[in-house]
């Protein structure tokens, strides 16, 4: 346990931080989910836009370094890349 107050409040921050990462986190690998499940079930309309919903949680998480640039790039390729095959 921390002692000092500035250990304390860094405690607190770590706390709300990882809370926040982790939102993020939950956000885009369950559009991934949705949007992967709307292609093997054919639907592309409705997976198009899934995919918008995909990059814009991408795009967030990459923001705040949930996940890096690239990683965030390299999923959207693949998902895009899956929609038209």
């Amino acid at each position: 346990m921390p002692i000092t107050q500035s250990a304390k409040k860094a405690l607190r921050q770590s706390v709300s931080r990882r809370k926040r990462n982790l939102r993020k986190a939950e956000a885009y690998k369950r559009a991934i989910k949705e949007h992967k499940k709307l292609v093997a079930a054919k639907k592309q309309d409705e997976a198009r836009a899934a995919l918008s919903k995909v990059y814009k949680a991408l795009d967030k998480a990459a923001k705040t370094n949930v996940i890096t640039r690239n990683k965030a790039s390299r999923l959207k390729s693949r998902l895009a890349k899956l929609l038209s095959k």
